[in-house]
């Protein structure tokens, strides 16, 4: 995987370029407002199993955890909650969002938050050589190692998704 679009400069990129990580980015248009991540493999022509979406949930006031998952699956917070070691997990309201992370939604990237949380990758990721994850911001995206990935945040594995 190269490097492209060297004039696109997210902070997920720049880190990741410190990182010496390879990745690819993906540019899709963001016009018609989805930006789900269903709609965002379809724009990148990517199969939804390789794209993943970041989830930001809620253990107590001050506690926050980040977990990866395939865009077509829905988290089960029982099992969120078991991999974070925490007793309960609740999502974080979207109106949090940004002021906790930096980032909106459609461009939430487990990469580069304004602070690092615990985050966790849920096992899927290991079945492929690259995933598709936001690059920080609505219409753009990028192809990266979920190995490479889980070394810069910091990243577990573990069974996150419902079924």
């Amino acid at each position: 995987m190269g490097k492209q679009k060297k004039n696109v400069k997210t902070n997920p990129v720049r880190i990741l370029d410190n990182e010496k990580v390879p990745y690819e980015l993906m540019e899709y248009a963001i016009d018609d407002g989805l930006v789900d991540g269903v709609s965002v493999a379809e724009k990148t022509g990517t199969s939804s199993e390789l794209v993943y979406k970041t989830l930001v949930s809620r253990a107590s006031v001050n506690e926050l955890f980040v977990f990866l998952i395939p865009v077509r699956e829905e988290l089960d917070l029982k099992k969120a909650a078991k991999a974070a070691g925490v007793k309960k997990l609740e999502m974080l309201p979207l109106k949090d969002l940004t002021k906790e992370t930096g980032y909106v939604r459609g461009g939430c990237s487990a990469v580069g938050m304004k602070k690092r949380y615990p985050t966790v990758l849920d096992t899927t990721a290991m079945n492929f050589e690259a995933i598709v994850v936001s690059a920080g911001k609505p219409g753009l995206q990028m192809k990266v190692s979920p190995q490479d990935l889980a070394r810069v945040v910091g990243a577990t594995f573990c069974d996150l998704t419902k079924g």
